[in-house]
């Protein structure tokens, strides 16, 4: 707006980027009410509408019909499966959605199918169903999401002409959210940015957050080398946070070793210490946050000024469960309640089939989930049968023939082999029976649903501990309690819950974040890859940074894990924090410290069971350090007297079995 009131450019000469439809409707509805200007002619919007916009322009130069369509992710992926049926091709060694990612990876960094070099049978294989779709959807007149970006930038690559045009018009290209952009994204901009172009770029490097989308964080700083004649404005000044906060944040971030650099500083005062919780369980941790937030709220915060934050949205389960035990009003921002999601209500109906197969919803939901190539026609057929001789479809299955009677026959097998099961066996059981957790495992955005189907596990394990009925039935009765209740209302006052990535770009005036525990937070695959610990530092500076007067940071010493008891290491971030700025909270006496810390767990890994026979004098879940290994925590033992054993998970150097006469391990 101060280019145009200015005088200093028609609104036609500027070029505006946004991340979301939202920021792009909301930068056009705040120019229209401050400008008296017509709106309609000027360019702002996503990297995906502004490409569309050029290529429907100029689609004859595109090499598109006028009317071309756009595939959407489920468009597309439709799309794949029919080509490779045409081609004959394995969708079980070519997984589908294996294949779409790998062309809208290569789209994402600007290389067609003739520039993927090939070097085994199988990425050969790849690189020919990437040719055919490309020229598949050539024929039929569709695009993409990615290839609208790659096509209107080879567009604008070979027809200097037009590029020029662009570039003369153009003479301001303003981006927000400069930290999220791909490397085609950073192409694309830098096509249009001619010698006479001014290119603002707003972003912060310690932000960038999403790699697992294809974010390249090298951009900025290839951003501030490519355009040295630049000036780069550090905006430093905060004015959400208090100071305390602030300090955590830029001494966490500062362990980066790749970044800009800045420092954040407030006005507002130093404000009150972060509180520091360490739970013996994830039960004791979700107690304690459930009477933190009453409290709080009774201080007069509102509980929609509250947000619980977690890295995997498997986490929920537990505070779920205690939020709705206290009868506090929540809700799940960006996403499901637990017992709502997918995954865990496929699993739940395969459950149902074994304690009621005349559930028609049940039936309906996962006779073709995981796909047993069981079409509409045949559920239709089957239908049909089952009305016409007053059945339920289970009933109708059970006299079918093909595919269908298979799966009669694997849901009755299932029900067979659990009939002496516990509870918690019987659900992992299920879900790997069913094929339920090989269809997660083999899809790589599949990690957060089956995470989600293991905490289904530990559900189970936590019911048969609290309930008086301890069958399936009752667990379903529960499960479905507590899908059916308690979810604030649109309006209502209710805390809320989210993960770090949902949280950016918001702020409370109380944020706790939970699970901050070796192989959670930061999490075992992202800190395990290439500049990967680095992202998840970026996350927790995220999430620090969501709170403006209160933080509270949690971490347990034992957590429910696939169903066991798992002892785990405070998070690193939490020794990186200035201890000046933390307040360490004492475990409250009213901690059911026994039950939650595995002594008298009916679940209880099988170390925690040792530990009533074991006469090391350590016991499991203790805290020592080794003089090479450093810290640790006991997790196992076997062996006796000077044959003792005992099995350690060590922060940096991992799990190790000690010979206890010669491993010197001292207390912590």
């Amino acid at each position: 707006m101060w280019l145009i009131q200015g005088g200093k450019v028609s609104p036609h000469g500027i070029l505006a980027v946004t991340f979301t439809n939202k920021a792009a409707k909301e930068m056009m509805t705040r120019i229209s009410a401050m400008l008296p200007i017509n709106t309609r002619g000027m360019w702002v919007g996503t990297f995906h509408g502004l490409a569309n916009r050029l290529l429907r322009t100029h689609y004859r130069e595109a090499g598109l019909p006028q009317s071309f369509q756009i595939l959407d992710s489920q468009d597309q992926l439709s799309a794949i499966k029919r080509l490779m049926k045409s081609m004959n091709i394995d969708s079980e060694k070519y997984e589908p959605k294996k294949v779409q990612r790998f062309i809208s990876a290569n789209k994402e960094a600007g290389l067609r199918a003739r520039d993927v070099e090939a070097f085994d049978v199988y990425s050969t294989r790849l690189v020919e169903i990437f040719e055919a779709y490309d020229a598949q959807c050539q024929r039929e007149g569709v695009a993409d999401f990615t290839e609208l970006l790659l096509r209107s930038y080879e567009l604008l690559l070979r027809n200097e002409p037009l590029r020029e045009h662009y570039r003369d018009r153009f003479k301001h290209i303003l981006v927000d959210e400069f930290q999220d952009t791909n490397t085609l994204q950073y192409r694309w901009l830098k096509l249009l940015a001619g010698p006479g172009t001014a290119l603002f770029a707003v972003g912060d490097d310690d932000q960038s957050i999403y790699a697992f989308r294809g974010a390249n964080t090298a951009n900025m700083a290839d951003f501030e080398r490519e355009f040295a004649h630049g000036n780069v404005i550090k905006l430093e000044q905060n004015y959400r946070s208090h100071g305390h906060i602030l300090t955590a944040a830029n001494t966490l971030i500062a362990q980066n070793a790749h970044r800009l650099g800045k420092n954040l500083w407030t006005a507002e005062g130093e404000g009150e210490p972060i509180r520091v919780y360490g739970a013996y369980s994830d039960q004791d941790e979700a107690s304690f946050i459930v009477d933190e937030v009453k409290a709080l709220n009774r201080e007069g915060i509102n509980l929609s000024d509250m947000a619980l934050l977690y890295r995997s949205n498997a986490q929920s389960r537990v505070l779920e469960h205690a939020l709705f035990s206290a009868s506090v009003p929540y809700r799940v921002y960006g996403g499901l309640r637990f017992f709502e999601r997918l995954e865990i209500k496929h699993a739940l109906a395969y459950l149902r089939l074994l304690t009621n197969p005349e559930d028609d919803g049940a039936f309906i939901r996962v006779v073709n989930f995981p796909a047993r190539g069981i079409g509409a026609r045949t559920l239709e057929l089957l239908s049909a049968h089952a009305a016409q001789s007053g059945a339920s479809l289970w009933q109708a299955a059970c006299t079918a023939s093909g595919k269908v009677a298979g799966f009669a026959k694997l849901v009755e097998a299932i029900k067979q082999a659990t009939r002496d099961m516990p509870l918690p066996e019987v659900i992992d059981h299920v879900i790997e029976a069913s094929g339920l957790a090989d269809f997660y495992r083999a899809d790589k955005d599949g990690t957060d649903r089956l995470e989600n189907l293991n905490e289904l596990v530990n559900a189970a394990a936590l019911f048969i501990d609290e309930a008086e009925e301890k069958t399936l039935d009752s667990f379903l009765a529960h499960a479905a309690l507590e899908a059916g209740e308690h979810q604030a209302g649109v309006g209502l006052d209710a805390l809320q819950l989210m993960t770090v990535h949902a949280a950016k770009g918001l702020e409370f005036h109380a944020v706790f974040i939970t699970g901050l525990e070796e192989s959670l937070f930061p999490h075992e695959q992202s800190a395990n890859e290439e500049n990967g610990l680095e992202e998840e530092r970026r996350l927790m500076y995220v999430a620090i940074t969501r709170a403006r007067r209160r933080l509270y940071l949690s971490h347990a010493q034992s957590r429910m894990l696939h169903g066991q008891v798992r002892y785990g290491l405070p998070s690193r971030f939490l020794d990186e924090l200035p201890e000046q700025v933390l307040s360490p909270l004492n475990r409250r006496s009213g901690s059911a410290q026994p039950q939650s810390f595995g002594y008298a767990a009916p679940v209880a890994s099988i170390g925690a069971v040792r530990n009533a026979g074991n006469d090391t004098g350590y016991r499991v879940g203790q805290s020592v350090a080794h003089a090479k290994f450093g810290s640790g925590i006991i997790i196992d033992f076997e062996g006796r007297g000077a044959d003792a054993r005992v099995q350690v998970k060590f922060r940096d150097a991992g799990t190790k079995w000690l010979a206890l006469a010669y491993a010197n391990l001292s207390v912590v």
